[in-house]
């Protein structure tokens, strides 16, 4: 079993995770977000601060937030509608240290479609009876109200589709939320391109997933990930 990664480490994937997004072009209009759940004050999570760009994030832009929205460490504003998504989402599930959503090129057209993930490629068996689709017209989030509505529709699931929004993706580390991510804006880019697609049955597409998708393996991914995008 892998150790707990320690306050520094979660930082620093964190802000790996930002620049990673910054590279793939998301996130240039301030939109999105992804947290990390504190591994010392494990009830409060940690938010990249207002009017930083993604692909210049550091350690010092970060800003951990409490339940109640409060600064515990950092400097700077939030974006509101990041944190009346990620609080309650990481309050009802302890299991989950990080999510992530941004407004992406395939995932946000997917998202109007208001239409689930078919197991149409290899990828797309990782979401099968793993992604939710929130049918709910606010787009914009504006409480917590609306963010406990997501949380409770995203279930015990670890990923979920926004209406007419973008997608969002969870998981027990910042790396394993960020690889979902990426790897669910290609599976919607694919659901968009193909035209008259022929899903696999969903008994295939689950003997798949195990070994598409394991926990154990995200580190790789996501080092990977970040050294193909010149990420250290």
């Amino acid at each position: 079993m892998n150790e707990p990664l320690s306050r520094s480490e979660v930082l620093s994937d964190l802000v790996r995770s930002y620049r990673i997004f910054g590279a793939l072009g998301w996130g240039d209009l301030g939109d999105g977000h992804i947290s990390a759940r504190d591994p010392e004050h494990t009830e409060c999570f940690w938010l990249l601060r207002n009017g930083v760009p993604f692909t210049q994030a550091t350690v010092d832009d970060m800003v951990l937030l409490d339940q109640s929205g409060d600064t515990v460490l950092g400097e700077g504003n939030v974006n509101s509608p990041a944190f009346n998504i990620h609080c309650p989402i990481l309050t009802a599930r302890t299991d989950l240290n990080s999510a992530a959503h941004t407004h992406t090129p395939w995932g946000t057209p997917f998202s109007a479609e208001v239409r689930p993930i078919l197991p149409i490629t290899q990828e797309a068996c990782i979401f099968v009876d793993d992604c939710a689709l929130f049918d709910d017209e606010e787009v914009q989030i504006r409480d917590l109200a609306g963010g406990t509505r997501i949380a409770q529709c995203l279930g015990h699931k670890h990923a979920i589709i926004l209406r007419n929004h973008g997608l969002l993706t969870a998981g027990a580390s910042v790396a394993s939320a960020v690889v979902r991510f990426v790897t669910l804006e290609r599976v919607a880019e694919a659901h968009l391109k193909v035209q008259n697609p022929v899903p696999i049955s969903d008994e295939s597409a689950k003997q798949a997933q195990g070994g598409l998708f394991r926990e154990a393996r995200v580190r790789a991914k996501f080092e990977y990930l970040a050294k193909s995008h010149g990420i250290t």
